[in-house]
This record gives C-alpha cells, structure tokens and sequence, in this order.
C-alpha cells in the first residue's frame, strides 16, 4: 500500500470519528429534552386530575380520628350526574388513571400536612392514598370520585382525652366543601371551635353504623380563614368518685343523722383508747411489782425511713405521693409537686394505669388518680 492509499485511510478514520462525536454531543440534548418531556407531562397530568376534581359540585371531607392519633380520611369529590356525558367521561378517566389521580391527591394533601407539622411540630405522614368511583341515586343522581387516606399524628392523644384540629393549619373551605370530623368510639367531644355548623353549635350523633360523635363545617364562607379547627374528644368513663358527696335532693341520710353518727363514733373510740391506756398501766405496775421488766415485745418499734426521691422511680414516686395524700389525687397536683412536664406526667400515669397500680376517673375536667380499691385503707 503506497503513501496515498494510507493517506486516504487515515482521512476516512477521523472523519469516522468526528461524525461518532457529533451523534453523541446531539443525542445526549435529545435524551434530556426527552425525559424532561415526559417529567413535565406527568405533571401536567397531575395538574389536570386535581383540575377536573375541583370542578365537583360539592366536596365532603370525613375525617374518622382513631385512639392512637392517627385520622382515615374519606374525600368526596361529587359531580351532578348529567346527561351530556361529561360525568361518564371523567369517570371513565379515573378508572384509567387511578395512580395518577391518587398522586396528585397525596400531592395536595401534602401541602397542608407541612403546615401541620410546623404548626404541632409533630412528625406526620400520609399513607395508603386509593381513587374509587361510584355512582348514587338518593337523594338525586350524582357521581362520586372517592379519595381515602390515612393521616398519621393527625391528633394529639393524651390519657383520656384527645385534641386535634391543629393539623389542618392550611385548610380551607369554599364554597360547597363541608368538613366532618368524628370522635372514636367511647368518645365525646367536650370543647369545639370555631363554632361549628348550625344555629346551636350543637355536636351531631353517630351514623347509622357508627355511635361515633362528630361536628361540621362549612358552606357558610371559610370558617378557618384565621385558625385552624379544635377539638377535644374526652373518652366516657363508667367508673364514678366513691367519695362523691350524696345529692340533697336523694333519699339519702339527713345532714343531722350524719353528724349524730359521727359524735358516736368519736365516743366510742374516745372510750376504746381510755380502756386501753389503763389496761396498759396496769400491766407496767404489775411488771414493776415482780421484779421484772418490759419486754421488747412492748418497746415501741421505729418506723421505716423512707428512701428519698431520688432513689425511687417516677413510678414510685407518684405512688409514694399517692400513698401520702390517702391514696388519692388530682392528676395536676402530682405535676406541681413533682415539678413535672404535663407530657411526662401523662406517660407515667398511663404506664401504673395500665399495669393495673392506679385507678384514673374524671372530676369535671380533671383527672384524679387513687389506688386500686382496698389498697388506700390498708
């Protein structure tokens, strides 16, 4: 091969190279606009499932507050059901694009679960977010998109009662959106705010399958335009003070009857200490008389030093408390005397509760610890 057919060759490489530089430096831009292109169309997509569900007639938010904190949500997106198809459209989108919807869904809700957090500062989530669709007949034909979700710390559990509301910082109602919040079953709602719907304020019964109390809001401008909802939810109790003074308007004893009874009871141990005063003064003499002296039997036995605080357990501390007030006290007495958080009190009360160390009822709005019954007359 002469000097001219090498030449050649050599021209033919680079040019070979240069062409493969000039694919790789174009296709790369392509692949980028690609992905990007279709990132931006999920989006769309995204925008455009929450733009048609914001075209609903009416929007009703159910929110089911569980005993550990945590909320099911149940989104109503209502549309009426028309007969130019518009609604059969949809629906037939949403069937088709399920995950599409839920993401946009998680998406907003999101949104006002941030705010959530930085208003309680508690860590929360939103899980297990489903689209469904169905269709109703009463009391006229409407089609629904259902969105159901779990809200994790949506509420503030504490020993008996649980307060929520603050999650939804955010929130807000326009026109035809309502907003239902029930208690968990056992539950009662003692304090709401803003009022909520109806010339009473009043809270609402359970369901037909469901004893649950709930309140509402909504339809009437924007209820949370400046704070969000609260709501306490106290759990019922069955247990009653047995130290609860009798009701004058019972059948109970008279006042005077008492009092006649308590004079004949201090009389009657006024004379059992007299009589035994004597009876051991007579024993001393008698013991003198012979020679002898008193045994240790009849020595008086010192009691036990107790262990200071800082040798007992928060545990034994509260029962030590327990124990010196007669075996029974007002929950915020113990976070005086203790000087304890509210919070650290809760847990530790919650803890000798379930272990069975302490019975816990409500005064009021207050809750008072005792011994199990026997254990403070021993």
């Amino acid at each position: 091969m002469d000097l001219r057919e090498q030449g050649r060759w050599a021209l033919f490489w680079v040019l070979v190279g240069i062409g493969c530089m000039l694919v790789a430096t174009v296709a790369v831009p392509i692949g980028a606009a690609a992905d990007a292109g279709a990132q931006g169309a999920a989006l769309q997509d995204e925008a455009s499932a929450s733009d048609r569900l914001d075209a609903a007639d009416e929007i009703h938010i159910d929110v089911f507050v569980h005993e550990n904190g945590s909320a099911t949500f149940v989104v109503d997106y209502r549309f009426e059901n028309q007969s130019d198809g518009e609604w059969g459209e949809l629906s037939s989108d949403v069937q088709s694009n399920q995950e599409v919807y839920a993401d946009s869904q998680e998406a907003r809700w999101n949104e006002i679960l941030r705010e959530g957090e930085n208003a309680t500062d508690r860590d929360m989530a939103i899980e297990n977010v489903t689209v469904s669709t169905d269709n109703s007949s009463v009391p006229r034909e409407m089609g629904h998109v259902v969105v159901t979700f779990e809200w994790d710390s949506f509420a503030y559990p504490q020993l008996t009662q649980i307060e929520a509301g603050s999650a939804l910082a955010d929130l807000s109602l326009p026109s035809g959106t309502w907003l239902q919040v029930y208690a968990p079953e056992g539950y009662t709602i003692d304090e709401v705010s803003p009022e909520p719907e109806g010339s009473d304020g009043s809270v609402t019964g359970g369901t037909e399958d469901s004893e649950r109390e709930s309140v509402r809001w909504g339809d009437s401008g924007d209820p949370f335009s400046s704070t969000p909802p609260t709501i306490v939810m106290i759990e019922e109790s069955n247990e009653t003070d047995p130290a609860a003074e009798t009701d004058p308007g019972t059948d109970g004893p008279a006042p005077w009857l008492l009092v006649l009874g308590a004079l004949a009871l201090l009389a009657t141990v006024g004379a059992a200490g007299w009589w035994l005063r004597g009876d051991q003064t007579g024993d001393r003499t008698a013991s003198a008389t012979n020679g002898g002296s008193t045994t240790n039997e009849n020595a008086a036995v010192p009691e036990a030093e107790t262990p200071p605080p800082e040798l007992l357990s928060n545990e034994e501390r509260v029962l030590q408390l327990l124990e010196e007030r007669g075996g029974r006290i007002k929950q915020q007495e113990v976070v005086s005397e203790l000087d304890w958080t509210e919070a650290k009190t809760s847990q530790v009360v919650s803890g000798l509760r379930e272990d069975g160390e302490i019975d816990v009822f409500r005064i009021g709005r207050e809750n008072v610890l005792a011994l199990p019954d026997g254990e403070d007359e021993e």
